[in-house]
């Protein structure tokens, strides 16, 4: 029962602007260090570079979108 009502709880919560603008993980994902227990091989590290373009492209059409906004007011 308090499962449901922790579920209910958690759905109808708000996102708030610190937990939408929080970069933390993405600035992780970019400068983390290597750990040799995780296995390399070509195919993870082209998913991870392509991942990584994909983001930076991602944040320079968003700040494209916002600069074209501002400069239309």
């Amino acid at each position: 029962m308090s499962e449901e009502i922790k579920n209910e709880e958690q759905r109808d919560s708000k996102l708030t602007a610190k937990e939408a603008f929080n970069f933390g993980p993405v600035l992780g994902y970019f400068f983390r260090k290597k750990d040799p227990s995780r296995p390399t091989n070509f195919n993870i590290k082209a998913m991870h570079t392509i991942n990584k373009i994909s983001i930076i492209m991602f944040l320079i059409a968003v700040i494209v979108i916002v600069s074209r906004a501002i400069g239309r007011m």
